[in-house]
């Protein structure tokens, strides 16, 4: 594709593939709203209910790489379509489960469904849409996807608690094979012409996966989806509310307009990061380093503030923590334009290990250190114990700090071998002011 303006069936393309996104973040959200329906129903514990969210997201993170070569070798409609299949399979499961082990390989199934969609369609984004448009299309891929989550927290418990939990675990298997349906009927890989890549053998498949790694920019987009993206997820998906509640005070209708504010806050943010990623292509490290820096820097105020936070810091560390999803969209940008095309679903597969695997052991850490403060097997845990279990995040933070570093320092020397040279920050943003290249820099030879 050229770099003009996007088609219009670039869009209706895009929303199957968006429709289908939604449907799987609904599927991975739906247990969590259902915490209490499932303890009553599988006379399980709090602990055994989350362990369907800790297998969940360790089998979404595991199949990532898996994933990422079979997309490169079958295409995004096979794999959306196969992973909308897989999580009705999973929710069908769910609705007839009446014990634990059951249950648990039902979510095992919804987190290998959702781990086949989101890389697909941002392999669609990129085949579909002219290259400075992607990183806007790819952050509103991201965020407007949240709407899943939406739609799990209000209709899904409503009808949970009108018809009970059989009817409403088979209405969710209902919509993820209607978007299957969808898929199947609408949805094509690339524009019409464009040649596809011929399927690789297994030496190929290992040699691609070599090479992806080898990338500066996979692993610099590994670091930056893991650094930036984790802490916001941890304080969404499971911590922020208990922290909010039991830690901070507030009332449960506070807290849930504060998590409900993360949501909509990141809807408006994404937009304008992807704009910012589109004009500045080179500078894209500088605003994860700002999104991992102000995000640090609000928790270090909230942990350490003496007492209870005031809710206006409160409301500070939500909006901040807004940034971290579309911050970690940043990682996906650099994975696609390192890496020729053949090779983008591995990548973008790479990529998203990054994010899920800190979470996953930042969500386990957290409950560690909750569970050492805390005496017996109490949930009362207080707001010492709760600023001690949120420092584990320093951890993470320096870990990703010094990847994206590292990495950034060889993609710049390969660029530089290139013939590629940028030029400082300063003198680059003078040039574009005065109306030069977008990509500041410099090429030699």
């Amino acid at each position: 594709m050229t770099d003009t303006r996007p088609s219009s069936r670039a869009y209706a393309m895009w929303a199957v593939g968006l429709l289908a996104y939604v449907v799987a973040i609904f599927q991975r959200a739906s247990l969590g709203v259902a915490g209490v329906e499932a303890q009553e129903r599988f006379s399980a514990g709090a602990s055994a209910v989350s362990l369907f969210l800790v297998l969940q997201l360790a089998v979404y993170a595991g199949l990532q790489v898996p994933v990422g070569i079979a997309l490169d070798r079958f295409g995004s409609r096979r794999m959306i379509l196969a992973g909308a299949l897989t999580m009705s399979v999973g929710q069908l499961v769910l609705a007839l489960a009446t014990d634990v082990p059951t249950a648990v390989v039902a979510r095992v199934l919804v987190g290998a469904g959702d781990a086949m969609t989101f890389i697909s369609v941002l392999r669609l984004v990129s085949l579909w849409f002219p290259g400075r448009t992607v990183p806007v299309v790819t952050q509103l891929t991201g965020i407007i996807g949240q709407l899943g989550q939406i739609a799990a927290a209000y209709p899904l418990v409503r009808l949970l608690h009108s018809a009970g939990w059989q009817p409403t675990f088979l209405g969710a298997a209902a919509m993820g094979v209607l978007a299957a349906v969808l898929v199947l009927a609408a949805l094509h890989d690339a524009p019409p012409g464009a040649v596809p890549a011929p399927a690789a053998g297994m030496a190929q498949v290992r040699r691609n996966l070599v090479d992806t790694w080898r990338e500066p920019g996979t692993r610099i987009g590994l670091f930056t989806h893991l650094v930036t993206q984790f802490s916001g997820t941890v304080f969404a998906l499971l911590w922020g509310y208990p922290f909010l509640t039991t830690g901070q005070g507030l009332s449960a209708g506070v807290a849930a307009t504060l998590l409900s504010l993360l949501v909509v806050v990141g809807m408006g943010f994404a937009p304008l990061l992807g704009r910012l990623v589109s004009r500045w292509p080179l500078r894209r490290s500088n605003l994860v380093f700002g999104i991992l820096g102000l995000t640090a820097a609000t928790w270090t105020v909230v942990l350490a503030w003496p007492g209870r936070a005031p809710l206006w810091l409160l409301v500070l560390l939500v909006v901040v923590l807004a940034t971290n999803g579309p911050g970690s969209m940043i990682g996906f940008d650099f994975a696609r334009t390192e890496n020729p095309v053949e090779r983008s679903g591995s990548a973008s597969g790479v990529v998203n290990v990054g994010g899920f695997i800190a979470s996953l052991l930042t969500v386990l850490a957290i409950g560690f250190v909750l569970d050492l403060m805390t005496p017996g097997s109490s949930t009362a845990y207080s707001l010492d114990a709760f600023r001690a279990a949120f420092a584990v995040q320093y951890v993470f933070w320096a870990i990703g700090l010094v990847g994206v570093l590292t990495h950034r320092r060889q993609l710049r020397a390969r660029l530089a071998r290139d013939g590629v040279v940028l030029a400082p920050l300063a003198v680059a943003a003078r040039a574009r002011l005065r109306g030069g290249s977008a990509y500041e820099v410099s090429r030699q030879g």
